[in-house]
């Protein structure tokens, strides 16, 4: 058992009111272990997931694994083999241009919805986010400051008032999620951006919806996401080989992000 697995572990034996108070929460104490150490890569992607193994290091048995492993599919971290068996979310690196398309058009679509619909309601929880993100931020919990990202993302989806455009995003933030613990590594080890960069976005963005200026707002979000495709993808070209298994695929998506940027650039002069 490694170092990580056996500060997570769980003794198999407990007296009996334990184990009864606990019977109800066990999927969902699983699924926030297990969720954490795939988000901060301690379960590399593509890894197994034995049932059998995991109920020993959880002391339960297997069927609150099995609850917590479904429930961890349907966030897009764990595939459901067809024998049943589990494995983490591979990173799938080929198609990763056309999900940073995806999610920079959805981020600009609920943004500017936002800023139209939103209540006062829906600003107090933005709000309410955002300052739960500047404190992960300066404590550098990392967890907490992916979690926090993405309630604030979704307060200002939910604030647009059209549920499938917020089920949609909400989708993409959770499929990015290892993304985003990558692009924070990449901010700690070079200190880019500034520390106060992603924040003081964050509160532009904020200040746009107070405004209900969604021309500003929309133009915010769409340089937020830039920002992140453009940080994840130079932390993929220096740290691939250690991260991530390097495989001509990932080549080719990278040189397809690369390509369509020179695209862009070039129809905009």
């Amino acid at each position: 058992m490694d170092a990580a697995a056996s500060r997570l572990a769980v003794p198999a034996t407990k007296p009996a009111r334990d184990i009864g108070r606990r019977r109800g929460t066990g999927p969902a104490r699983i699924y926030t272990k297990i969720r954490e150490d795939i988000l901060c890569l301690r379960l590399r992607p593509g890894s197994s997931l034995d049932e059998v193994g995991l109920a020993k290091r959880f002391g339960f048995s297997r069927s609150p694994v099995r609850e917590a492993l479904i429930r961890l599919a349907g966030d897009g971290l764990v595939d459901i083999l067809p024998n049943r068996s589990a494995i983490v979310a591979p990173f799938d690196l080929e198609s990763l241009p056309r999900y940073l398309e995806a999610l920079d058009l959805m981020q600009r679509v609920t943004t500017r919805l936002a800023a139209t619909l939103r209540s006062e309601e829906d600003l107090a929880k933005i709000h309410s986010a955002q300052r739960a993100f500047e404190v992960a931020w300066e404590r550098c919990d990392t967890i907490a400051m992916i979690e926090a990202n993405r309630a604030y993302h979704l307060a200002i989806a939910e604030a647009g008032k059209n549920p499938y455009f917020t089920a949609l995003y909400g989708r993409l933030l959770d499929e990015g999620m290892r993304m985003l613990h990558l692009h924070f590594k990449f901010r700690a080890e070079t200190q880019e951006p500034s520390p106060d960069l992603l924040t003081a976005e964050h509160t532009a963005i904020t200040k746009a919806l107070e405004k209900a200026d969604a021309d500003l707002a929309e133009r915010l979000a769409h340089e937020h996401a830039e920002g992140f495709n453009d940080r994840f993808i130079r932390f993929i070209r220096q740290n691939l080989a250690a991260d991530i298994d390097l495989a001509t695929s990932t080549k080719r998506a990278l040189r397809e992000v690369s390509r369509k940027k020179r695209h862009e650039s070039a129809k905009a002069k």
